[in-house]
């Protein structure tokens, strides 16, 4: 079995890898969440909320799969498996059911606010270790700004 060679130094692809892991698992959750309150959501806004969602969906599966390979650019094997994922995510969960337009507002606005101080504090963190990672991280935390902002104008 071949690996790949790091441009990194050990200590700086371990951190670097870290960082990109934890992305990996905030933006495979924030997918299937978004999915989730597409497929469940009801209220006067469906329409524009589902649609929106959607949005949110191609973001994070988009930004999952740069992250992925940017890991193993480095020589670090990412791990996108549901275990994985549900064993080590800090993505607050969406109730089960069906969720009012309200109320998915105000939870995609709130995760996207925890998820967007996680990769700021990721983009500090790979100050020293990986710039071409922390360039990934600043697109990813820019886009999931937006995001957050399209949502939070429609809170009440």
């Amino acid at each position: 079995m071949s690996t790949v060679k790091s441009p990194l130094s050990d200590e700086a692809r371990k951190v670097t890898g870290a960082a990109l892991q934890e992305s990996l698992v905030d933006l495979i959750d924030l997918h299937l969440l978004a999915k989730q309150a597409h497929w469940n959501l009801t209220g006067r806004h469906f329409r524009s909320i589902h649609l929106q969602l959607d949005e949110v969906v191609a973001t994070a599966r988009d930004h999952a799969d740069t992250v992925a390979e940017r890991a193993v650019a480095i020589g670090f094997n990412p791990d996108g498996r549901a275990r994985t994922v549900a064993e080590t995510t800090k993505v607050h969960q969406l109730d089960s059911g069906y969720l009012h337009d309200d109320k998915v507002v105000a939870a995609i606005t709130d995760l996207l606010a925890e998820m967007i101080q996680r990769f700021r504090a990721r983009i500090a963190t790979t100050d020293e270790s990986d710039l071409v990672t922390q360039d990934l991280l600043i697109t990813i935390a820019q886009d999931l700004e937006k995001q957050h902002w399209m949502f939070e104008v429609q809170r009440r």
